[in-house]
């Protein structure tokens, strides 16, 4: 019984010390903003628009700084629609402070090789 408490020490200790070194809050000084959050708002509107038709690849473009006060998010999908690929880009813009939601912009694009 001691061998495996033990054990679930050692193991819990090395999951702890690994987490504190591959947690980025200690790499920089600000918090950067998680593109996480405008991911998951951006494939829910691409299955609203398509619904039941599969997303086969998703790609998230980068994020650029529209001003001082805000800033945009960008995520390619694929959709297979009626057998055919179709590209549809989905920009969301958001505050850089506060990281709230302020506008969301859907389009379908040409096919990038």
């Amino acid at each position: 019984m001691k061998k495996y408490h033990f054990l679930s020490i050692v193991i819990g200790s090395m999951v702890v010390l690994l987490l504190s070194f591959t947690n980025p809050s200690h790499h920089t000084a600000a918090n950067p903003v998680s593109y996480e959050k405008f991911g998951n708002i951006a494939i829910a509107v691409v299955k609203a628009d398509y619904p039941e038709q599969p997303v086969t690849d998703y790609e998230y473009l980068g994020r650029k700084k529209i001003s001082a006060m805000e800033e945009q998010d960008s995520f390619r999908f694929i959709v297979k629609e009626n057998g055919k690929e179709k590209v549809i880009e989905v920009k969301v813009n958001h505050h850089t402070k506060d990281d709230k939601f302020l506008s969301l912009h859907v389009e379908e694009a040409k096919k990038q090789p």
